[in-house]
């Protein structure tokens, strides 16, 4: 297995790779070369317009098909010239924070050499950061990938195989690169947004339309920071599409299935509560109270047992596809509701059915 470092810190960014509840993990850089530009290789040319980067990781990512000129991969001594359009992708890793190999029981969907699928349960961190050294899906997959390869290097275990992630309790799919070239390959489907991604979310409400598209910039919340909002007219924040369609309706709550068009953090919690329609038991949106006015004053007990039932924010990652890095085919990958989503689905079942039994 052949693995490499990439770019991890560049001076502007113009667009990004992220998803639901991450932070962006990848940021792209475009640009065309100046006229009066004399012939310089390529690795070089990029170190120059990424602070901080060494030209080893620069090479590296050249290998892995990070860069492009004129949309064509190039090799490291390819010599741009003036008129090229280049862009190139860097992987943001901010805290830099070490994995720790953890034995940890991996649900894994599917795995080859250059990817794995792993369906991911709740209450679990993705990547580790400050307050979650450990316990998190990196730590597994790392001590995983260990034990298939004692020999592997700890300081090459892939956090570049890293290309998108969901909340900590946010459950399911997620798609991780074993080699360079896979993640290089899936981050640039994530950025063109050619990955299929649907969720199902539990929200608060009848929703009123059978379906619809919520368009919004998101940014952080400008009292509290651990909170995104929905700017209009794109004053500030990033551009945002979420595509919603109703599965079914309880007159209280509703199911529902969310569509990315774009990955911003907290996107769709952001976006559902902007509507009017905060995610089932979301704490930090809200979700997680009888909302005012509402007749759910009468049956307080019946929908705190909805929440002990899912104890977190009803949110599924339930199918992803995307086209194999390396065979070209396109895979498609689907999984079912989890337990605790669908204990709170059948007791509003069984509430609307059965109302005066409340």
């Amino acid at each position: 297995m052949r693995e490499h470092s990439y770019f991890y810190q560049m001076e502007t960014a113009s667009d990004f790779i992220a998803d639901e509840g991450s932070e962006e993990l990848y940021e792209r850089k475009a640009f065309t070369v100046n006229k009066g530009q004399e012939p310089l290789r390529i690795d070089k040319f990029v170190k120059m317009h990424i602070e901080g980067a060494t030209r080893n990781k620069v090479q590296n990512g050249i290998d892995a098909g990070f860069v492009t000129v004129n949309g064509k991969i190039v090799k490291q001594n390819y010599k741009v010239k003036p008129g090229d359009e280049i862009v190139f992708l860097s992987y943001i890793n901010p805290e830099h924070t070490e994995l720790k190999l953890e034995n940890i029981p991996l649900n894994i969907v599917y795995e080859d050499d250059s990817l794995m699928v792993i369906n991911k349960p709740a209450n679990m961190v993705v990547h580790p950061g400050v307050g979650n050294y450990s316990g998190t899906l990196l730590n597994g997959v790392a001590y995983y990938l260990k034990q298939q390869n004692p020999s592997l290097d700890e300081d090459a275990l892939p956090r570049f195989g890293l290309v998108h992630r969901i909340d900590k309790n946010t459950t399911g799919l997620i798609v991780l690169a074993k080699t360079g070239e896979s993640a290089a390959h899936l981050a640039k489907q994530f950025f063109n947004h050619t990955v299929s991604r649907k969720y199902m979310a539990l929200v608060w409400g009848d929703v009123k339309e059978d379906e619809g598209t919520i368009t919004g910039h998101i940014a952080r919340h400008k009292q509290h920071r651990k909170m995104f909002d929905v700017y209009p007219e794109g004053e500030i924040g990033k551009h945002a599409i979420t595509h919603y369609r109703v599965l079914e309706r309880y007159n209280y709550v509703t199911l529902v299935e969310c569509v990315l068009e774009t990955g911003r953090t907290h996107q769709i919690r952001v976006h559902m509560k902007h509507i009017g329609h905060t995610l089932f038991n979301d704490f930090e949106y809200g979700g997680d109270r009888i909302l005012k006015g509402t007749i759910y004053t009468r049956y307080k007990q019946f929908v705190d047992n909805c929440f002990e039932s899912c104890p977190r924010c009803a949110l599924h990652a339930k199918t992803l596809g995307f086209v194999h890095p390396v065979t070209g085919k396109e895979m498609f990958f689907e999984s079912p509701i989890p337990e605790d989503m669908e204990q709170v689905i059948a007791r509003w079942k069984n509430y609307i059915g059965n109302k005066n039994e409340f």
